[in-house]
Order: C-alpha cells, then structure tokens, then sequence
C-alpha cells in the first residue's frame, strides 16, 4: 500500500504559476504509473494529467495542454503538476493518484487508480 501526501496548493491570480506536489510513502518507481485529477464543487472530479510509472509518457486532458506539466522524480518518490497560464475554471481541489502497474491503465479514468491522497486546495481569483 502506498499513502500520497499532496502540498503546494493556494490562491493565485489569474494568468500566474502554481506547482503542487505528491509525495509517495513508498518507491513508486516501476511500480505506480500517477495521475492527477481535479473536483471543482459541484462537479465530478476529472481528470488533469498522468505520467507513466518511467516517466516517459505523459497524459494531459485538452483543457489544460500547452499550460500544464506533469512530472515525476523517482528518486525522491515525487509527482509534480506544473501550472501555468491559470485561468479561474482550474480552481478545484486536486488530488494525486496511483495506480499500480501490472494492469490495465485506463489513463483517463479514476477508477483505474488504486491510491488516492487527501487533496490540495488551488484556487485561481480573476
């Protein structure tokens, strides 16, 4: 079992970067490929971005491509969501998930993911 912890969340102005974090409670490397989602309220949560377990392959939903990049250190067990250009409609809680490799990946779908954190809080003022 793996526990995420997400941080780097917080308010910004529209058009500014913010970067958040997912840190692992074990080696995630060939063993998790990761995603990020995102549930504004009174919304279902969808989904932000993924990367591959190697980090080779990155995933991004089309409302967030050329804005968004999502990024893992395996090193440090770490999953980075680089955002820029924010808008307003990115405010939402986001959540980082893992889902384990060995399976099929539906990308795109929370249901594949296995380990869920608790959310970080971005909201974007206009």
């Amino acid at each position: 079992q793996v526990q995420l912890v997400e941080s780097g969340g917080g308010l910004v102005q529209a058009g500014g970067s913010l970067r958040v974090s997912c840190a692992a409670s074990r080696r995630t490397a060939t063993t998790y490929n990761m995603g990020w989602f995102r549930q504004a309220p009174g919304k279902q949560r969808e989904f932000v971005a993924a990367v591959s377990y190697n980090g080779r392959n990155t995933y991004y939903t089309d409302s967030v491509k050329g804005r968004f990049t999502i990024s893992r250190d395996n090193a440090l067990n770490t999953v980075y969501l680089q955002m820029n250009s924010l808008k307003p409609e990115d405010t939402a809680v986001y959540y980082c998930a893992a889902a384990r490799t060995g399976k099929a990946w539906a990308v795109r779908d929370w249901v594949s993911y296995d380990y869920w954190g608790q959310g970080t809080q971005v909201t974007v003022s206009s």
